[in-house]
């Protein structure tokens, strides 16, 4: 009965032709906003509290602005200790540093560095919403017009997409460590969600998306990925002069904001080559079926939910994808967007940091799945999401029961084997913290399985809570034990009781991560080996005499100890003492 409805009367004035969305006013009521903030900073704050340095992209990019705070290092050309980074970035590096120059004394330096990519993060989750309301916003986008009135008003429809983006955006498993590092990674995401929200409200406005653009290009180009900014800008320049506007004086416009994109573009191109931050990393995929299978994960874990759901959208939209000869902008968009970056992905070494670009588009391109989803498929997210979080929660509780108790053994035993060395103490409140969140998970479950009004973006709501949920526990029962195996510290204060504390310490091999942490954790002043003012002791990485280096001069060194890191027998050293100095 409902096409033979919309093939006889008016269709809405905003929309040429049916779309497969089919929205009732009832379906767009919005998710309240108390709860989405409070469920935002329940994502953003946990891993950026509470916690050191990580290794070894997180303590690497600390040790960087370590050295631009202290005025040690150029701050157009960041070194540690004569190595410059493996990222050529620059703005995270600089955020980074001048946090920790504004920040008061009492406030411990990699905090105050983590204050900066908080902000980072919050206004990724701000701009990918406003990205999705604004691709909504299009006029192909609109649902279908019903006979009598009843379709879901732009607004509505437009707000209630932008929270199923949001909560797609959130849900993706690959966001939530890469997001929560202080790394150029962070930064690379941030301005891309903000010129991918500048070029999604171009349209409909004019001074904010124009300082947003500005700012993501130029940001992306400075936080390491000049060659990714061009590629966004010249082919949003062009889905933008070819987009179809219902209004003939929007000719002229679209013309003029195609031509505002590719002037900047070749603006940050410019900028790029006159700071020397173009750099080859081209590295194709090695033609065997291990390294594809790799890449293949990787896509798959990464970018779940959203990938699934952005698939169904380019199925179900595909006649609005080219209308005309033309693409539909709220598509084109961030398809473009996701092409870009898995592409990135495929060919580059950092697969998984290439790939954290692509999640704000692929949540809006997911967003356009939900009012086309049928009862059934719904019906299958949910119930495999229950499952699977669940599932992780369940975990993640029996083996923080199994450290304070002993009981179950072996889930106890795994983590001593694992983690030699490690011992759990109970904290009251982030205990509170997780109980409190459990239960919410409980209560939301409930809901989604209680008869309520429908909303388009229900389906997302256990994905999203359930991914937020197990970040937060991770991030409160599992802190110290996360904190003990991923940080250097464990391997600097082994190292700090044989060393008893020197002036100074040579190295021969160790990794800019391995630098910065003993600069930070041991407050140890580092000097390649070889130095005119000679130390006492020498740290060497134990892989790296074996690699072909130049080995250590044994007239001058002789070998003491080998530390070894509880949790990871890769990041050994190896201890020298100076031949000519008495002592311990």
């Amino acid at each position: 009965m409902l096409p033979f409805l919309f093939s006889h009367f008016p269709q809405h004035p905003s929309v040429n032709q049916p779309t497969p969305a089919i929205v009732a006013q009832g379906a767009v009521r919005r998710l309240p906003r108390v709860a989405l903030l409070l469920f935002c900073i329940a994502y953003v704050l946990p891993g950026f509290l509470g916690r050191g340095p990580w290794k070894s992209a997180d303590i690497t990019a600390f040790g960087y602005m370590a050295e631009l705070a202290r005025g040690g290092a150029n701050w157009f050309s960041p070194q540690l200790m004569g190595l410059p980074p493996e990222v050529d970035a620059l703005l995270p590096y600089w955020l980074g540093a001048w946090a920790m120059q504004l920040a008061p004394a009492w406030i411990a330096p990699d905090f105050a560095a983590r204050i900066a990519f908080v902000l980072l993060l919050t206004l990724t989750l701000f701009a990918t919403w406003y990205g999705t309301y604004y691709l909504a916003r299009s006029p192909e986008a609109q649902p279908v017009a019903f006979a009598f009135g009843g379709e879901a008003l732009p607004p509505d429809y437009a707000r209630a997409m932008a929270d199923g983006g949001l909560l797609a955006f959130i849900a993706c498993l690959g966001l939530a460590q890469l997001s929560h590092e202080t790394t150029p990674a962070l930064a690379q995401l941030c301005f891309t969600a903000l010129f991918f929200y500048a070029l999604a409200a171009l349209p409909y406005r004019t001074v904010i998306p124009a300082i947003g653009g500005v700012l993501g290009l130029s940001g992306l180009a400075l936080s390491g990925a000049p060659a990714v900014a061009v590629l966004f800008g010249t082919g949003s320049a062009v889905i933008h002069l070819l987009d179809q506007s219902p209004a003939p004086e929007a000719t002229r416009q679209k013309a003029y904001r195609a031509a505002g994109i590719a002037l900047l573009t070749m603006l940050v191109a410019l900028l790029a080559s006159w700071l020397d931050l173009w750099r080859w990393r081209i590295e194709l995929p090695e033609a065997s079926w291990a390294e594809w299978r790799s890449l293949g994960r990787l896509l798959l874990w990464f970018t779940w939910p959203a990938w699934p759901l952005a698939l169904w959208t380019l199925w179900r939209w595909r006649r609005q994808l080219v209308r005309g000869g033309t693409p539909s902008r709220h598509l084109a968009l961030p398809l473009w967007f996701a092409g870009v970056a898995v592409g990135a992905t495929l060919t580059t070494a950092s697969a998984d940091r290439s790939l954290l670009l692509a999640l704000p588009a692929l949540a809006a391109l997911a967003a356009f799945a939900l009012p086309t989803l049928e009862r059934s498929v719904a019906a299958l997210i949910d119930w495999f999401t229950l499952i699977f979080f669940s599932g992780c929660v369940f975990t993640i509780w029996v083996v923080w029961i199994a450290l304070q108790t002993g009981v179950p053994r072996q889930p106890a035993a795994n983590v001593a084997r694992l983690a030699p060395g490690f011992e759990h103490s109970f904290s009251f409140v982030p205990f509170l913290i997780a109980i409190a969140a459990t239960l919410a998970w409980v209560w939301l479950v409930k809901w989604r399985v209680g008869r309520h009004r429908a909303a388009i973006w229900k389906s997302l709501v256990l994905p999203a809570g359930g991914a937020a949920l197990c970040w937060l526990l991770l991030m409160t029962l599992w802190l110290p034990l996360l904190d003990f195996a991923r940080s250097y510290a464990p391997l600097v204060h082994r190292t700090m009781a044989v060393l008893q504390r020197p002036d100074c310490v040579e190295e021969h091999g160790l990794s800019r991560g391995q630098i910065a942490a003993f600069q930070f954790h041991g407050h140890l002043l580092v000097k390649p080996v070889g130095s005119p003012a000679s130390c006492p002791w020498l740290i060497a990485d134990k892989d790296a005499l074996t690699t072909g280096s130049p080995s250590i001069d044994p007239k001058l060194w002789t070998l003491h100890s080998t530390v070894h890191h509880p949790s990871d027998r890769d990041e050994d050293v190896l201890i020298y003492k100076r031949r000519d100095q008495r002592g311990s």
